[in-house]
């Protein structure tokens, strides 16, 4: 029951911090990435597609995305998807091959998106503590009924509180190394 309990809390904290590094990667810095624009979606006759469905993202240089729709009707829906975003993006048509170039981050910007990036960090350093609470919270139904003893209950939560030091620890990390890629210029 104990190994059951860690092995679902490990993994929810897993998937947390994923999401974290998915999330952290979807905030803006002054270089271009093609993930910027992943979870954007087009309307592909009418049907909601995922830009990467339509056409091929690719970076032209360090502060230019290239969109290159599959077919060429799909040019001025991609546009206006990335245009309609709100990550501030002005992109424009040349030939066949939509040009997303990004611009450069203000001072105030840069500090606007490290509150923004320590509001997601927060929000995956609670995820956890909850994960932590409810293993926490089995481990004592489990004492409280007597399928554990106090001993075994006092073990499983420090294993508990060290895999939860540890996931925190890998938020810290995340964190930092965003907050340096969004300050550096």
């Amino acid at each position: 029951m104990i190994p059951e309990v860690k092995k679902s809390a490990e993994e929810k904290m897993k998937k947390t911090l994923e999401t974290l590094k998915n999330d952290l990667g979807k905030v803006r810095t002054g270089r271009a990435h093609t993930g910027i624009l992943d979870h954007l979606m087009v309307d592909y006759y009418g049907t909601p597609t995922p830009i990467t469905g339509v056409a091929n993202v690719i970076l032209l240089d360090a502060r230019t995305i290239g969109v290159t729709p599959w077919e060429k009707k799909m040019g001025s829906a991609i546009e206006k998807a990335i245009r309609d975003s709100n990550l501030g993006l002005n992109p424009s048509t040349v030939g066949d091959t939509v040009r997303v170039p990004m611009p450069a981050l203000t001072e105030e910007r840069r500090r606007d998106l490290i509150k923004i990036v320590h509001k997601e960090a927060e929000a995956a350093r609670v995820a956890i503590r909850n994960i932590r609470r409810d293993a926490n919270n089995q481990f004592k139904d489990s004492l409280k009924h007597k399928k554990i003893a106090e001993d075994e209950e006092r073990r499983a939560q420090d294993d508990i509180q060290k895999l939860t030091d540890r996931h925190i620890a890998e938020v810290d990390k995340a964190l930092a190394a965003k907050e340096t890629d969004l300050l550096s210029v």
